[in-house]
């Protein structure tokens, strides 16, 4: 079976975090990954058209397969909401326009794939994702929940593939969907075990 390779997005009008994971056998490991950062001063327009340019480039250069994004949500600030979803508009429109099916997930389930809990902080994330990846550096936040979109969506197809084959429980099927349960927890953490004795 090829190497499968998928872009997280992490979209933002200030800062875009992306990461390109390559999941090969049972190993998954860091491509490359990094921050757009469109300047601030620059009208709108062109702040949205440097995050589409830069993830095509992204994309181009590195054959993603597929993609993973964050779902937006409600700020309690209306305008930094739209904001958001603007920079997520062209996020998603550079990854169709390469190609990519995208799936997408809530903050939520990003951070429980990644650490075990739906509330995890920055530093928690970023803390995972570099031991998860075994890199030699934590990476910039941004760019980390980027990784951690695309561990998100690795870890995902892999537990579908697992109910496919019958090879699984309810509890995994659960986790997938982010709940934040007892039962999910436990069942993200057999799952990350069983991967680390395959290595």
């Amino acid at each position: 079976m090829a190497a499968r390779r998928i872009l997280g997005i992490d979209p933002g009008l200030n800062r875009t975090g992306w990461g390109v994971l390559v999941e090969d056998g049972n190993r998954i490991r860091a491509v490359a990954f990094g921050v757009i950062e469109p300047p601030k001063d620059a009208p709108l327009a062109e702040r949205l058209g440097r995050i589409f340019s830069e993830l095509s480039r992204v994309a181009e250069l590195h054959g993603p397969s597929s993609a993973a994004c964050e779902r937006v949500f409600v700020n309690v600030n209306p305008q930094s909401t739209l904001r958001l979803g603007e920079a997520r508009g062209a996020a998603l429109a550079a990854a169709a326009a390469a190609g990519l099916a995208v799936e997408e997930f809530t903050p939520s389930e990003i951070k429980e794939a990644v650490t075990g809990t739906g509330r995890a902080d920055k530093i928690m994330i970023q803390t995972m994702v570099k031991r998860l990846l075994e890199l030699d550096e934590a990476p910039r936040a941004d760019a980390a929940d980027a990784l951690a979109c695309a561990l998100c969506a690795l870890q995902s197809a892999r537990l579908r593939a697992l109910e496919k084959m019958g090879g699984t429980t309810r509890g995994y099927a659960v986790a997938r969907r982010g709940n934040a349960s007892r039962g999910a927890r436990s069942a993200w953490t057999r799952f990350a075990e069983e991967g680390k004795t395959k290595k």
